[in-house]
């Protein structure tokens, strides 16, 4: 079993920093979140997936699972490379810098990385084009795939692949030679971009690693089926014969909705491609682990089963369990990369069999206050008083709402409880707590820190006590998620001291290195 060390960190998504170019990115907002984190004595930055999103923005629903976001690339570093000049990075006054305004903020940057191009093309030296090369063939595994897909979703209106010429969804390789030849300019385009992620994220990575602070990131179990991981591998999934799916995720109705969640991602040829998708999430789970220091697991219950839905039905209340992959998955991912520095998100309707799976694998599971309180019998497992040692424990996730919000909300907000459930489950926090209420973020960052869990991660919203505006996503939503923006100076030295104060206290103290 991997023990985790005792330690303390922030949710925080790249996005959601504060800077320039309408929205945050891997350029100087991030390093000087690297520098409040180490100042709060934090030791963890935890973010949300960092592929390039599609449809809605959502981070869960990415065109690659090896690729990097373009939007989160650090203009202002391609200025001190040369590529972009000072003024053309200038952003024009938002309309609020505590939202990202997607549908303005993709063609800002994304004309500013094809000047980028253009010039790394015209003047770069033979030693920068060297490394270019390199990194090109150190991901052909993934990058010409991906960089063919993004070039034709591009051609194509940014339709999805199975509305694409009939050749070219079945693949054929006249037709991928043809259009490779067609879109040279544009393919090499793309994997230009993801050279400028990844020399960006490995800069940074190294920054916070020298801070003493590690990067937690977020695997999901599921992809989206509108990805160059489907298109290209159309084998691993449960497509018919024209590419859509015949069976697709979700959850059953939960927390969150009285008719579950139907996601719509594709599901894994498990049982009938048992070599090729173990061999798939083998690349994909050693590019997560050079990326990342430790990584979220997202559904983890769905390894051991997951539901399956009819792909024609409009709600998942219809869908069924079946049978995950088990330990086997797990076992093979050992064998080829040695020790997983994994945490299991086990949120939602977990079995014995859930509990056991990752029990037998050693992994640290979550318990999120925000579900400690309420009605339901499981309650009691999510209060800090039942902690193992080995878990995480969060104030909320990304698809809570935030502390403040969820204190102050009523029936109606999200989740399926009504007004009696609410007004007992206020009325247990204050119990629980102690307290009037008045600060309850800090109520629950104290009970997170101070408790017996190995790991403490508490949103960046909760640190700051901002109410529901602030709030990621809301599950079971299309529109309005993954907006939310930290306002320029939001993060003061005042709140570094009090988190680091009290991280310090609870033994979870991370211990700065600028060696």
């Amino acid at each position: 079993m991997l023990r985790f060390p005792r330690a303390a960190g922030v949710l925080c998504h790249v996005t959601s920093l504060p800077g320039p170019a309408g929205s945050g990115d891997l350029g100087e907002s991030a390093y000087r979140f690297v520098d409040w984190l180490a100042s709060a004595r934090q030791g963890i930055w935890q973010m949300l997936p960092l592929g390039p999103p599609g449809y809605g923005e959502s981070p869960y629903q990415c065109d690659s699972a090896f690729a990097g976001n373009p939007l989160v690339i650090g203009l202002d570093r391609l200025v001190d490379q040369k590529l972009l000049s000072r003024d053309e990075i200038e952003w024009p006054a938002l309309p609020s810098p505590e939202r990202v305004d997607f549908a303005t903020v993709r063609p800002f940057r994304e004309q500013r990385l094809e000047r980028a191009f253009d010039r790394f093309q015209q003047q770069a030296s033979t030693v920068e084009r060297t490394a270019f090369t390199d990194f090109c063939r150190a991901h052909h595994y993934w990058l010409g795939d991906y960089a063919l897909f993004a070039a034709l979703k591009k051609a194509h209106d940014r339709r999805a692949w199975t509305e694409w010429e009939p050749e070219l969804v079945r693949r054929d390789p006249a037709a991928l030679a043809l259009w490779s030849e067609k879109l040279v300019r544009e393919i090499e385009r793309e994997k230009f971009v993801q050279y400028q992620f990844d020399r960006q994220w490995y800069e940074l990575k190294g920054c916070a690693n020298s801070h003493g602070i590690r990067l937690m990131g977020d695997v999901p179990i599921f992809i989206a089926h509108d990805s160059a991981d489907v298109w290209a591998r159309p084998d691993l999934f449960s497509l018919d014969s024209s590419g859509h799916p015949t069976v697709i995720a979700g959850v059953p109705p939960d927390y969150f909705s009285e008719t579950g969640q139907r996601w719509g991602n594709p599901l894994y040829r498990w049982n009938e491609r048992h070599d090729g998708v173990f061999d798939w999430w083998v690349s994909r789970m050693r590019r997560a682990m050079h990326q990342f220091d430790l990584v979220r697991l997202d559904h983890f219950r769905g390894f051991e089963a997951y539901w399956e839905i009819p792909a024609q039905d409009e709600t998942a209340a219809g869908g069924r369990w079946v049978a995950g992959p088990g330990a086997d998955l797990f076992l093979h991912l050992s064998a080829q990369l040695g020790e997983l520095p994994l945490v299991a998100e086990d949120l939602g309707v977990i079995t014995p069999a859930v509990d056991a799976l990752r029990d037998d694998l050693g992994f640290p599971g979550m318990r999120v206050l925000q579900f400690a309180f309420g009605d339901d019998p499981k309650s009691i497992d999510y209060q800090p008083h039942n902690y193992p040692r080995h878990c995480v424990v969060y104030t909320g996730t990304h698809d809570n709402d935030t502390t403040v919000g969820w204190f102050q909300s009523g029936a109606g907000d999200g989740t399926t409880r009504n007004s009696e459930q609410v007004a007992r489950e206020r009325a247990t926090v204050l119990r629980y707590l102690g307290t009037d209420g008045g600060n309850v973020h800090w109520d629950l960052i104290r009970l997170a820190l101070g408790s017996v869990a190995d790991t403490a991660i508490v949103p960046l919203q909760d640190v700051l006590g901002l109410p529901s505006s602030a709030r990621m996503n809301l599950p079971g939503t299309l529109q309005g998620n993954w907006c939310w923006r930290c306002a320029p100076g939001a993060m003061i030295e005042d709140l570094a001291r009090r988190l680091a104060e009290m991280t310090t206290v609870y033994g979870r103290a991370a211990a700065e290195n600028r060696s």
